[in-house]
């Protein structure tokens, strides 16, 4: 068999073995032996990966639509319980936000340091940073 195929060969496995080990590690965190996935509570979070180093928290801003409908009432025309009435809807833009906490891990030098983005109380994304270089 020829050598360059082969060695071609292994070069492909191995990087797609890394890209499906980098999307799979990107949906979890090792903690203490156990896995911190999307979904999990900050309560689970807490006992399966302890305090992190630091908690920020902030206003995600958020926007909706809210329609509100009500009678068209004229000076001329009396109104009735009976029957059709004319009415309008109004669509009004409300921007409000949602409680959103940041929680970063420290997993130890040579690691990277690691992001757990909580929405509504659950872990909704892990993001990773610098890699760790002070002992």
């Amino acid at each position: 068999m020829n050598p360059n195929l082969i060695r071609t060969a292994a070069v492909i496995f191995a990087f797609l073995a890394s890209s499906l080990f980098t999307s799979a590690s990107a949906q979890s965190l090792r903690c203490k032996g156990d896995l911190a996935q999307i979904g999990n509570s900050k309560g689970t979070i807490l006992q399966k990966c302890g305090e992190p180093v630091m908690k920020d928290s902030f206003c995600k801003p958020t926007q909706g639509t809210a329609s509100t409908t009500s009678p068209v009432v004229t000076p001329a025309t009396p109104v009735t319980t009976t029957g059709n009435s004319a009415s309008v809807t109004t669509n009004v833009t409300v921007n409000s936000c949602q409680q959103v906490e940041e929680w970063t891990y420290n997993p130890g030098y040579g690691q990277f340091m690691t992001m757990l983005l909580f929405e509504g109380g659950s872990l909704a994304s892990i993001r990773y940073g610098d890699r760790v270089t002070t002992r």
